[in-house]
């Protein structure tokens, strides 16, 4: 595992401080506030350390407000309900004595069934593609000062964008977008690890899509943009350590928000997990 890939598995490995109660570090990726991945991956860990036998199936949070990297987070868990085969719990992260995020995540216990999925759409193979941080350091020479190290840093998770959009010369495209991802390094055998992983990298590059048909990129200084809600369903098991297509769309944007979708497959065809977010798309007057 790189240092990179440790550094966010232990961000990921939360502090108890009480009952059922956890407290997580953040980290500052360059962006004005906390990235919003890393708080529904703290979140989803911190639900399940309060679950035995069972994992999770699906979470459903809302960003109440902007998360600052400067400063611990807390997590309540509430247990909710723990039936026969699922158990429901409800997180609150606070940062002070402010709601940031409140969610409820179901566990469920290993269980046969019917099966069946939507098929694989075609992509280009990740080995014959550049990660975002190569795209980064092509934009670094062009961008100011203080945005290069952003666009340059080391990553934990290596993306690696289909088609990507210049984010300084944005044109309409359809609202649709492709990336392969996966960590740096191999990781342990914990299913709740990358499950947690794969919500933290879930929020990369995805209110964009609802970007894509209007011409604008979040280095627009006119836009306001911000995730709103956020929800995933895990239906099959995967590695974060093995590529993983994420294939986008964005059905819909009215009233200053865009509605995104997500699907994540394995290199062997499987639907392993998929998302949604709203997100605010403003733009200032």
């Amino acid at each position: 595992m790189l240092e990179v890939t440790r550094k966010l598995v232990d961000l990921l490995d939360l502090s108890p401080i009480g009952d059922d109660h956890f407290q997580g570090d953040s980290e500052d990726l360059g962006f004005p506030n906390v990235f919003g991945g890393q708080v529904l991956g703290q979140a989803l860990m911190a639900a399940s350390r309060t679950v035995e036998g069972r994992l999770p199936h699906s979470l459903h949070a809302y960003f109440l407000r902007p998360g600052n990297h400067s400063m611990p987070i807390d997590y309540e868990v509430q247990r909710v309900r723990d039936g026969g085969s699922f158990s429901v719990r409800r997180v609150i992260a606070r940062q002070g004595d402010k709601e940031i995020l409140t969610g409820s995540m179901s566990f469920q216990v290993a269980e046969e069934g019917f099966e069946h999925q939507l098929d694989m759409p075609s992509a280009p193979d990740p080995d014959d593609l550049k990660s975002e941080q190569e795209y980064g350091e092509l934009l670094a020479p062009h961008v100011p000062e203080h945005l290069r190290d952003t666009l340059t840093r080391d990553r934990p998770i290596e993306i690696r964008p289909v088609d990507p959009v210049n984010p300084l010369k944005p044109e309409p495209r359809p609202p649709y977008r492709q990336s392969w991802l996966r960590t740096q390094g191999h990781l342990p055998d914990d299913p709740v690890l990358h499950r947690c992983l794969l919500t933290y990298a879930s929020d990369f590059s995805f209110l964009g899509t609802s970007l894509n048909p209007h011409g604008v990129s979040f280095m627009n200084r006119k836009m306001q943009v911000a995730s709103l809600d956020h929800s995933i369903w895990f239906h099959r098991e995967f590695r974060m350590d093995e590529w993983l297509l994420y294939d986008k769309d964005s059905p819909s944007a009215s009233g200053g928000r865009g509605f995104n979708r997500g699907n994540f497959f394995d290199r062997q065809g499987r639907l392993v997990a998929s998302t949604t977010q709203e997100a605010l798309i403003r733009e200032r007057g």
